[in-house]
């Protein structure tokens, strides 16, 4: 058996981010996931057990603050780092919510991927 690399699951509605972060994370070492995002972000963590989540605040269906409500309230999956992007520093709200970490975009590569890294060491 291989190296079990980190599973990362991408909540994210724009579709070219979404292949820029899939290809990015592969490149880096990481196990994107998509999420449907019919389903809903509680229910694509509980299905998926992702080492981390990359949570967009604006989302079409649920808003990334409920989203981070829902995981920090289910028993299951409330342990699991999450970390929120969003175009408007939403910041303070998002860490007095649950997110482990936020990140304004547009955001550098380099920056995600050393703050998934920091993460995934503060969990381990």
């Amino acid at each position: 058996m291989g190296v079990k690399l980190p599973k990362v699951l991408l909540a994210e509605d724009d579709m070219t981010m979404l292949s820029l972060l899939k290809t990015l994370l592969k490149m880096e070492g990481f196990q994107p996931v998509e999420i449907n995002l019919d389903e809903g972000v509680l229910q694509a963590v509980v299905q998926v057990t992702p080492d981390i989540v990359l949570l967009d605040v604006h989302l079409p269906r649920e808003s990334g603050l409920e989203a981070i409500k829902e995981i920090r309230a289910s028993e299951d999956v409330s342990g699991t780092r999450v970390v929120m992007t969003s175009g408007m520093n939403l910041k303070e709200e998002c860490i007095l919510n649950g997110a482990d970490a936020f990140l304004l975009k547009p955001y550098m590569p380099d920056e995600l991927i050393a703050l998934l890294k920091d993460q995934l060491e503060d969990a381990s």
